[in-house]
């Protein structure tokens, strides 16, 4: 009895220790992950990870981790001549497959949401032009334009419908511009109101599959395959 007694409270001992090699390193991969993922040739703000599963360290040992959570924050990318930002990135990565001394990290399936701020869709609009949220699945843009042959300047605020098109590229278009019977004064306003920009800076494999109106922003549904993270 007595020497099942030191059984059991080895195995309890070996197993704490266990647990919490397995934790120390668990906390030593996610730090190093958030310092390696890469969106392309985009900048990132801020990268934090979440490793799922347990025990870490066979998964490790295999060179593929079940489950990763990732949030990436502040995202610029180059696009239609000016910087658009996506706020943020929320995603689910499942069996995450390493490379030969984890310098790689290739997700077998990815799903998440991409944020763009109003803020970071007026900064992607034309100059003088800012977007906010509308209501009922609406954005509100607001821009000046000058009439030259009245030589005025007139301020039109516009409810704006947002699409996806070609899967890469966010459309802003005012459902109805008032013309208040100035000649050519609705293609003035939406010489101002309309754009397009393309989102860029999502890593390879990653596609945008559909677009919301929320209060807080634009929300992209985002999924993918074999999605390239690292390396």
């Amino acid at each position: 009895m007595r020497a099942l007694r030191i059984l059991l409270i080895m195995a309890v001992v070996l197993g704490g220790v266990f647990v919490a090699v397995d934790r120390v390193a668990l906390h030593f991969a996610e730090s190093e992950a958030e310092g390696r993922i890469t969106f392309g040739d985009a900048e990132a703000g801020s990268t934090d990870v979440s490793i799922k599963g347990f025990p870490f360290l066979t998964q490790a040992a295999a060179s593929e981790l079940d489950r990763v959570d990732v949030t990436v924050k502040d995202i610029r990318a180059g696009a239609a001549g000016r910087s658009i930002r996506i706020s943020e990135i929320q995603a689910r990565l499942d069996r995450v497959t390493l490379g030969a001394g984890y310098t790689s990290a290739t997700a077998a399936r990815a799903t998440g949401t991409a944020l763009i701020s109003y803020a970071a869709l007026t900064e992607a609009a034309d100059d003088g032009v800012t977007v906010g949220y509308g209501g009922d699945g609406k954005v509100k843009v607001t821009g000046t334009v000058k009439i030259p042959l009245l030589g005025q300047t007139l301020t039109r605020s516009v409810l704006s419908t947002v699409t996806l098109v070609d899967g890469d590229t966010v459309r802003v278009r005012a459902d109805e511009v008032p013309g208040e019977g100035i000649p050519g004064l609705e293609d003035l306003v939406r010489t101002k109101t309309d754009f397009e920009r393309e989102i860029g800076g999502l890593p390879a494999g990653l596609e945008l599959q559909k677009i919301e109106v929320a209060p807080g922003g634009l929300e992209v549904s985002v999924t993918g395959s074999d999605v390239r993270l690292a390396g």
